[in-house]
């Protein structure tokens, strides 16, 4: 019997972007600055011709997904696709899926526990090795299942004290990716005006709220637009030095790698990414 897959090679330092806001060219410039992985945001549709695009226009950068969303993409389709990308990009591609939330999804958000462990056993029997697919988990149970049946997790708006939590319950061995938004601007009120306009959403999502809460911020930091302090510890701004400790406090709580965000969402992100890889030391 051939050995597993391995996981691909993630690297220290991904970007992670909007699928929509994600092109060939944008990936490939990304790529030459250093970042060894790109992330396709959002809720990819289960062909994936997205994420195939992003394999098509770079060279040697793993492309993940961040992420389909089990709900919306039928798992005997994305297997299929999983399937067409391994076959024109071999070892390159990791399926990055998760649950989403019940504030988007409705009725249809029932036994999200079990409708993962159901979508993950479609995804075993179709061959998509465990090795290349991750779980974007936040609690003890999904983050166990992410260490037990996939090559790890892609925790999404947390902070480092999350990753140092996540590190705790799935131990060595399992890959802990999480994203890290951040903000290269300098005047702090109007960089906090632009934080609170991106977190509206997310701090109205239970997930989200559940796990900030149980992972150093009470309510009420939430609340309202969140304080001050609040939204700079989820929306860190300033120059590159301040960018380059937000990716490294999570390296140091445990995380395998970081994948940045920018903000704003639809400015152009590569004259940050280059302060920042330079920083980093990416090439």
């Amino acid at each position: 019997m051939p050995p597993a897959p391995a996981a691909p090679d993630l690297g220290p330092i991904g970007f992670w972007r909007a699928g929509g806001l994600l092109t060939p060219a944008l990936a490939a410039a990304v790529e030459r600055l250093g970042y060894s992985t790109i992330w396709v945001g959002g809720s990819p549709d289960a062909d994936l011709r997205g994420p195939e695009s992003i394999l098509d226009g770079t060279e040697t950068a793993t492309v993940a997904t961040g992420i389909v969303n089990i709900w919306k993409a039928p798992a005997l389709e994305v297997a299929a696709s999983f399937h067409r990308l391994e076959a024109s990009h071999p070892g390159r591609f990791l399926l990055g899926i998760g649950i989403g939330h019940p504030e988007s999804l409705g009725g249809v958000y029932r036994k999200p526990f079990a409708a993962l462990q159901a979508y993950l056993d479609v995804l075993d029997a179709e061959g998509v090795p465990a090795q290349r697919r991750l779980i974007s988990a936040l609690g003890p149970r999904t983050l166990r299942l992410a260490a037990a049946r996939s090559a790890g997790t892609h925790p999404y708006m947390t902070t480092p004290a999350h990753t140092r939590f996540a590190r705790e319950i799935v131990g060595t061995g399992t890959i802990i990716a999480p994203e890290q938004r951040l903000l290269p601007e300098t005047d702090p009120v109007a960089a906090r005006a632009t934080a609170r306009r991106f977190l509206d959403r997310y701090l109205g999502l239970s997930n989200y709220r559940r796990t900030l809460e149980a992972h150093g911020f009470a309510a009420a930091d939430l609340d309202d637009g969140a304080t001050d302090a609040a939204v700079d510890a989820l929306v860190p701004h300033g120059n590159p030095a301040v960018h380059a400790a937000a990716v490294r406090a999570h390296l140091d709580a445990g995380a395998d790698h970081v994948c940045v965000q920018f903000l704003p969402q639809r400015d152009d992100p590569t004259p940050p990414l280059e302060a920042l890889a330079q920083k980093l030391g990416l090439r």
